[in-house]
């Protein structure tokens, strides 16, 4: 099952269906084909092979994409490094990872030249830069992929449980922990989300998230799977992105709950240049009650949520779903199975809080080279996600918080969640991370960081006394708010409780 050669099923069957379109870039299947042929063909001249790893060090362009299919034809392993990686810890990933071959732009040259002592795994020509023409030891992607045969490379012999990419978990601390992720795996999304988003080969998908993250694949596999068109951003721009929908006319979008935010409060926001959805999917965090009422309100019928780890398991919020489970993730998707359990592993009842655990097909092959931690994570082949939630009687799942999130005020559980729901009603509020603080009297207190939609509109100690008024118990009145201009966020967009925590004063 080598998902590599589904762009080569499309490049024959429907050659001339818009494929991808990049900036001012536009490629039909047959046209994409040739190009990843030829990436396919230089990466075997470089001996690269079945199992061998590529790294990518890029940002959203078009090479990535075919960085991900011509490895997949070969039987390489692409391990998708953010450009935002420096130092000891992008050395620490590369190494960890095996990689051969770097394939990355002109501006992170400085970034490897700093490090290229420390790769000894880099083979003869494997530091690759796009965009710009080079001299040894790099090589320069275009001028020397053009040298290569549009042919299909020779036919590898893949299994369904052969690494298709690699995707770390880590940031530039900590254990590294390599994702793995089969062609097996990569072919049920597609056919998965496929599914769950009602996907169809006619549809237009919009991405304008990083593309090395996992989340991107929840429409990336479909787009190659069923052979939709896919148009892939730079970056998130909220002007580009509500004109790109209006004007290619868009079915499909997914993105993270701080862009959603930044959709539904910008000046060119109009529902009506929308109206071509037919999916706004939420993924990387929860997206809080009020803005999923007015996607609901403004483009009804249109919302998905989806909740999930990279490492395998995953529930999704359905429109079709009742409207008193807004507040919920959904469900799991069929063949999944989910179950929420005690810190003895033991199976809790509806309503009851506990760590939520899932298995289904979509599961790791592994953390790479970390059985140990593996071994942590997947027992008896039940995922444990380190996530704290409950379910219905129905079965729906609610996400109380992360487990590391979780603050213990004077002895009782604090979910920054439920106070996060409730500050983010004020009506000068735009964005809101709840956090824990160490207290003398308490051991840990709350915090709220926030973000307003024009400043002046109140003040923190206003805010803070606006928020205690309407928290449901004592010990969720946050001690202090802090307003600040933006969060600090990953290149996936995810908020950096982390970071906002170690910038409190002492």
């Amino acid at each position: 099952m080598n998902v590599g050669s589904l762009i080569t099923h499309h490049a024959q069957y429907r050659p001339s269906h818009l494929a991808v379109v990049v900036e001012d870039v536009r490629l039909s299947f047959f046209e994409l084909n040739q190009r990843v042929n030829r990436l396919a063909n230089g990466f075997i001249a470089l001996g690269i092979g079945k199992g061998d790893k590529i790294a990518t060090l890029l940002g959203n362009c078009l090479e990535l994409m075919e960085v991900y299919w011509a490895a997949a034809k070969i039987g390489a392993v692409t391990v998708p490094l953010s450009p935002l990686l420096r130092g000891r810890g992008l050395v620490t990933l590369i190494n960890d990872s095996d990689t051969k071959i770097i394939v990355t732009s002109p501006s992170q040259k400085a970034e490897i030249e700093a490090i290229r002592g420390d790769l000894p795994g880099i083979v003869n020509g494997g530091l690759i830069l796009i965009g710009a023409e080079s001299e040894p030891p790099y090589t320069a992607y275009h001028s020397w992929v053009n040298t290569f045969s549009t042919d299909e490379p020779p036919l590898v012999d893949i299994e369904d449980s052969d690494p298709f990419n690699i995707v770390y978990s880590s940031g530039t601390t900590g254990l590294p922990k390599g994702i793995v992720l089969t062609h097996y795996v990569r072919a049920a999304y597609g056919a998965q989300f496929s599914t769950a988003f009602r996907i169809l080969p006619e549809s237009v998908i919009l991405h304008t998230g990083a593309l090395v993250f996992n989340g991107a694949f929840l429409t990336f596999m479909p787009h190659m799977f069923l052979g939709a068109t896919y148009i892939l951003h730079k970056q998130f721009d909220v002007t580009s992105l509500i004109e790109t929908i209006f004007r290619e006319r868009v079915t499909h979008i997914m993105m993270v709950p701080s862009q959603i935010v930044a959709l539904l409060n910008s000046p060119q926001y109009d529902p009506a240049k929308l109206s071509s959805l037919q999916m706004i999917g939420s993924v990387g965090a929860p997206l809080m009650h009020r803005f999923k009422e007015q996607l609901n309100h403004d483009l009804p019928g249109r919302f998905y949520e989806l909740y999930g780890l990279t490492e395998g398991f995953m529930t999704i919020l359905d429109p079709t779903h009742p409207v008193s489970k807004l507040d919920s993730v959904g469900v799991p998707p069929v063949l999944m199975d989910l179950k929420i359990v005690d810190d003895s592993g033991v199976l809790v009842g509806p309503g009851q809080v506990g760590e939520i655990v899932g298995r289904g097909p979509m599961l790791m092959a592994g953390y790479y080279k970390r059985p140990d931690l593996t071994a942590q994570a997947v027992r008896d082949g039940w995922l444990f996600s380190g996530d704290l939630g409950y379910v219905d009687e129905d079965g729906f799942l609610y996400l109380v918080d992360r487990k590391k999130d979780m603050i213990i005020s004077g002895g009782v559980n604090v979910y920054p969640r439920d106070i996060e729901e409730v500050a983010v009603q004020h009506p000068a509020v735009k964005e809101v991370a709840v956090y824990g603080v160490p207290s003398d009297k308490w051991g840990e207190t709350p915090v709220a960081a926030v973000t307003l939609k024009s400043p002046d509109l109140v003040t923190a100690d206003q805010l803070k006394d606006w928020i205690n008024e309407r928290v449901e118990a004592r010990y969720q009145r946050v001690s202090a708010v802090r307003i600040v201009d933006d969060f600090p966020r990953s290149a996936a967009g995810k908020t950096l409780k982390r970071l906002l925590r170690d910038s409190e004063p002492n």
